[in-house]
């Protein structure tokens, strides 16, 4: 009878347990998102058997640093231990934590509770055993101070002199210093970390179609007409200017106007059919100008504080130069035809899909990746990556990962509008932010219940949101029926439940609503398939209520986060309110908004005055920053009504009563 030999087993003196932390994101598979400068909370259950006490560090390190940084952890209560560090420059980072008995810790403890003076002169040789291990540990002053401290518990005396050497606080922090940790335990996982620059938190996109940016009707547009609208963008108040593919658009299969099958001379096709024979997805189209014509917009850009985003279609028309010289990228049909993009009933003849099966899948990875690293070198550092649920998920880690490792300042936004659990997916692979389901969010319900998950659900430590109430794809239902109260109301809904938001330009300040036909979400005359003109000087324009709601967002850091979101109770369901603050309390901002767009609505809202600090009594003001109206308020409970018709939206500050003279207050 043959007998096998026990696995070795692990230390069993090594005591102290660590049960979880948090935050962590599929057991440390993926990477927890924070940006620069903002506080990264850890807390980790720890514990151990019987009474002994523990000590519990956090550990953070830079990637590609060897040496730990350790904060100690505090204990929270039910063995819930917590630490804090301040994100660093953007980039990847490392965290863990470790725990072990620590035996003078206990030792001190149980000191303290000790009055029998045997008792308490035990316990002092035992603590002085403890300061001289403690001092072979020490080097240079720490090592005489402990065994002096040794010596004075080991000499004998009075037991109340005794008790008070071993509870000396100056004597605690210097054994702190030199604890035993040879019995430590690590959590198995060093969790990941990626930081990013703030624009990945909080900024507002613009989107507009180079072709159509001419001023003068029937021209198609330049770059050079991108670089005179900067101007128009920059004082909208967006901070990224996003432009949909930029390059040579496919002849062969060309669509027509209004997604006609079949092109009509002189139509201009869809951008996202990239390629033709003047070159592929590191070509400028002609008709938009040179690559010193970008370069000239990029800074001309960046020199009115705004950056310009570029769409990352990877899929290919017809005549690609791609598509002849390696035709196994592409899947093909039996009889050797490639097989162009299907969504049934949707059919994309102008487009080529890539196939990531393809034996050589390696080598269209490196073109891929390429074709990020040429943009990137043309200053471009912000990228919204159209369907990027339909390319490999291994890639987009891959892809991502190396951009960012090279230019940690990289932000990628995924365009899918897909399942929950695939959007969550590619937030995890690298994705810095998301589209969401925002545009078809109506009711109060819908609403509360999406964004209650967005800021505080489970992927709040990686999901970054980024609502759009429009893009060329989708005219919602609400828009086109709505008019420009439901226009304005979506703009503040996107504008403050989201810290990220962008609209689809000019599209939505001039209020276009018609659809290609009814029951589509299709744009009548779409820019995706036609050359627009658009007068921006139009006088019911929304240009400046959307600035002046930019502005209110740059000036209040609580709209900067998701995370201080409260929705609030209301006696009216055509009401929506909620709070957003800043984590000191700084800042408070209370927004209202009437969900019905033909009739006026009123009702009581109940604030939540004891995590808004309200709940002394006083009253307190709320300023409407977007009328300039203010109000004095008392309590929890408040009247508001809303007329559409005059302004749909109450985006209030709250300022509490600093003092009173005479019959005036003075609110802050």
């Amino acid at each position: 009878m043959s007998s096998r030999a026990s696995p070795p087993a692990p230390d069993g003196r090594v005591r102290a347990v660590i049960d979880a932390v948090r935050p962590c994101v599929d057991g440390g598979r993926f990477a927890v998102k924070r940006v620069r400068g903002e506080e990264v909370l850890v807390e980790a259950d720890c514990f151990t058997d019987g009474h002994d006490a523990l000590r519990v560090m956090l550990r953070t390190r830079a990637e590609d640093a060897t040496a730990w940084e350790e904060t100690e952890m505090r204990e929270a209560g039910n063995d819930r231990w917590c630490a804090s560090f301040v994100a660093g420059e953007p980039g990847r980072y490392r965290y863990n934590v470790v725990a072990w008995v620590d035996h003078f810790l206990t030792w001190r403890r149980e000191l303290a509770r000790r009055e029998d003076a045997q008792d308490i002169a035990s316990a002092a040789l035992a603590g002085a055993a403890l300061l001289r291990e403690a001092a072979a540990r020490a080097q240079d002053a720490d090592r005489a101070l402990l065994a002096e401290w040794a010596e004075k518990l080991a000499g004998g005396g009075e037991a109340a002199a005794l008790r008070d050497t071993g509870l000396d606080e100056d004597l605690a922090a210097l054994a702190a210093r030199h604890p035993d940790r040879s019995l430590e335990t690590a959590w198995p996982v060093e969790l990941p970390l990626v930081v990013d620059r703030e624009l990945a938190r909080f900024g507002a996109w613009y989107e507009l179609f180079p072709r159509s940016a001419s001023p003068e009707p029937g021209r198609h547009g330049t770059l050079a007409d991108v670089e005179a609208r900067l101007d128009y963008v920059a004082g909208l108040g967006f901070d990224v200017l996003y432009l949909p593919p930029i390059h040579p658009i496919g002849r062969e299969k060309r669509k027509g106007r209004n997604n006609a099958l079949a092109a009509q001379p002189g139509d201009d096709g869809s951008p996202w059919a990239i390629g033709a024979a003047e070159g592929g997805h590191e070509a400028i189209h002609p008709a938009l100008g040179t690559r010193e014509d970008f370069r000239r917009l990029v800074a001309a850009a960046r020199a009115r504080g705004l950056e310009i985003a570029l769409d990352i279609a990877f899929q290919c028309a017809p005549d690609h130069p791609w598509v002849k010289a390696h035709p196994s990228w592409f899947r093909h049909r039996p009889d050797g035809t490639v097989q162009y993009a299907e969504n049934p009933p949707k059919k994309y003849q102008d487009i080529y899909p890539f196939d990531f099966e393809s034996a050589d899948w390696r080598e269209m990875w490196m073109a891929l990746k390429g074709v990020l690293d040429f943009w990137v070198a043309e200053g471009v550092t912000i990228f919204r990556v159209d369907n990027p649920h339909t390319k490999s998920f291994a890639f987009w880690e891959w892809a991502i990962a190396e951009v960012k490792r090279a230019r940690p300042e990289a932000i990628f936004l995924a365009e899918a509008f897909t399942r929950p659990k695939v959007m969550h997916r590619l937030a995890k692979l690298g994705f810095t932010q998301s589209y969401t389901y925002f545009a078809w969010r109506n009711t109060r319900r819908e609403l509360t219940q999406y964004f209650t998950e967005l800021a505080h659900g489970p992927g709040r430590d990686y999901f970054r949101p980024n609502a759009w109430p429009n893009t060329p794809d989708i005219l919602t239902e609400a828009l086109q029926f709505g008019g420009r109260p439901a226009f304005m109301s979506r703009l503040v809904l996107a504008a403050t439940l989201s810290a990220s938001y962008g609209i689809y330009g000019p599209a939505f300040e001039l209020m276009e609503a018609e659809p290609r036909e009814p029951g589509s979400e299709e744009y009548l005359h779409s820019e995706k398939y036609e050359v627009r003109h658009w007068d921006l000087e139009r006088p019911d324009s929304l240009r400046h209520f959307i600035g002046r709601v930019n502005s209110i967002r740059r000036e209040n850091p609580a709209l900067h986060a998701d995370a201080g979101l409260r929705f609030l109770r209301t006696d009216n369901d055509q009401l929506i309110a909620y709070a957003k603050q800043t984590p000191d309390g700084a800042n408070q901002v209370l927004v209202v908004v009437n969900l019905d767009p033909h009739h006026a609505h009123s009702g009581w809202i109940e604030l939540d005055t004891e995590a808004l600090g309200l709940d002394d009594g006083s009253p307190y003001q709320v300023h409407d920053l977007l009328t300039g109206a203010r109000f004095l308020w008392h309590g929890p409970r408040n009247y508001v009504s809303l007329d559409p018709a005059r302004a749909p939206a109450h985006v209030f500050r709250l300022r509490r009563r600093l003092h009173r003279e005479q019959d005036f207050d003075y609110f802050l």
